[in-house]
């Protein structure tokens, strides 16, 4: 049976699930009848074969839309979805993937969604010998950025206000053999997000080194570490 984790805490979170707007922070509300917020639930956070976490999928909710990224294995929405959108073409598990979506009647695609208020862009990362995306989510001026496996940071999550991440290594990157790409570690792209203004960072897709580190008690010197089944609202301007 596929249950969706509607927002339960698996674990304490860190910090405030809401990312708020400068702008209303002050207590300023919303225009009449425009959408308040994006809801955004961490279904899995783990690398493929995890010893911990479901694999690392975020489900996007606003009132009558749901947008799925990545995911399967034990990681799959409750239906229905408007669509499956993924990063990897050849992922490990698209093929579980596309099961799922022939049953609920929709192919998985890398590519974008258009609707109002929210847009999104695949966009392009360094990961591997093949083509690899990550996703820009934006919708009334702000910017959600799901990328989950890249070797080099994607210069265009620059002053995103919530970032998903790859975090399979800790201290140091994870080099594919022969020299084809790999994942980034989360002590690099801790320093890259400040440098790049993203306002906050949520590691996704953690990977064995970064689960040692975390039991350790180790913590990312900037950004957080993603909790499963946890829903993180986006307020919108």
């Amino acid at each position: 049976m596929t249950v969706e984790l509607r927002g339960r805490k698996t674990e304490r979170s860190d910090g405030d699930p809401q990312v708020p707007d400068p702008g209303t922070a002050g207590g300023g509300k919303s225009p009449r009848g425009s959408l308040s917020s994006l809801r955004l639930t961490l279904l899995g956070v783990g690398a493929m074969n995890s010893p911990r976490y479901r694999p690392a999928g975020l489900l996007v909710s606003w009132p009558g839309r749901r947008i799925m990224f990545d995911g399967g294995g034990a990681a799959v929405p409750a239906q229905p979805v408007d669509a499956w959108l993924v990063t990897d073409a050849r992922a490990e598990l698209i093929a579980d993937i596309r099961r799922r979506c022939r049953a609920a009647g929709l192919r998985p695609e890398v590519g974008g969604w258009a609707g109002n208020p929210v847009h999104v862009r695949s966009l392009p990362v360094a990961h591997t010998s093949h083509p690899t995306h990550g996703y820009l989510i934006e919708a009334a001026g702000r910017r959600v950025v799901w990328a989950p496996e890249f070797w080099r940071f994607p210069d265009w999550a620059a002053g995103a206000d919530l970032m998903f991440a790859d975090a399979a290594g800790w201290a140091r990157p994870i080099r594919f053999a022969h020299q084809v790409g790999g994942h980034a570690c989360v002590l690099d792209t801790a320093d890259q997000a400040r440098r790049y203004g993203v306002r906050r960072l949520v590691f996704a897709h953690i990977g064995r080194p970064s689960i040692r580190a975390r039991d350790a008690g180790h913590r990312p010197p900037f950004g957080e570490w993603g909790v499963e089944g946890h829903t993180y609202r986006l307020a919108l301007r």
